[in-house]
């Protein structure tokens, strides 16, 4: 995915749009209700940071058909292809899905061991896979020293809702990281704690790797 979020946002059901911002009617398949859409951050945002709005005109349907058809949905039947050869290949898939979160999100809320949070693990409340990946991810996360939350404050989005089901073996976990971590939120500058966390991403990478995954049926 080489687009930005504001153009189309893939974690996002590819027609989850606000008719506010389009000049003709939308299909009746489209979902306009979600808390996501009223929030401006649909599948084409209306707002940026700090509720900015983004566009000075209205969007037509077409234009949001063609950024779909262009993005959303080869990047989804990618994954999906991915995923079923992992099924196929292992006996089960497990999807990572990395995010960042603003430092001021993250502020707000305590990890485990108390202090703000480094990492917030999303599984959907345990619905998106088993309770034993997200206990192992959070394991080796705090074993490299990061304060770990769950679900507070984010749960988890469309990925992790649609592709995470256990009982398909397809474990989904979304993973938001504190971009305090490894840039500065002013400049947009990357800070030396990239390289460490772009190493430690490669450590839990390898846990998982090693995984016994008839553990997670």
């Amino acid at each position: 995915a080489r687009l930005a979020r504001a153009y189309i946002d893939l974690n996002r059901e590819p027609w989850e749009l606000d008719p506010a911002m389009f000049e003709d009617e939308l299909p009746e398949y489209a979902r306009s209700r979600s808390a996501r859409v009223a929030a401006g951050l649909g599948a084409i945002a209306r707002v940026a940071a700090e509720g900015r709005p983004i566009y000075a005109r209205k969007l037509t349907f077409a234009e949001a058909q063609a950024r779909v058809e262009l993005a959303h949905r080869p990047y989804h039947d990618a994954l999906d292809r991915l995923l079923a050869a992992a099924r196929s290949a292992h006996g089960c898939a497990i999807l990572l899905d990395w995010h960042s979160m603003p430092a001021a999100a993250a502020r707000g809320h305590r990890a485990r061991g108390g202090g703000p949070c480094d990492i917030v693990l999303g599984d959907r409340f345990g619905a998106a896979c088993s309770p034993k990946l997200t206990a192992l991810v959070e394991r080796e996360l705090e074993s490299l020293g990061y304060r770990v939350a769950r679900n507070t404050p984010y749960a988890g989005g469309y990925t992790t809702e649609y592709y995470g089901r256990p009982a398909k073996r397809t474990h989904a976990l979304q993973i938001e990281i504190n971009r305090a971590l490894y840039m500065n939120e002013v400049t947009r500058e990357p800070t030396e704690g990239l390289a460490r966390l772009t190493a430690d991403a490669g450590r839990l990478t390898r846990a998982l790797a090693d995984l016994d995954v008839s553990s997670l049926r």
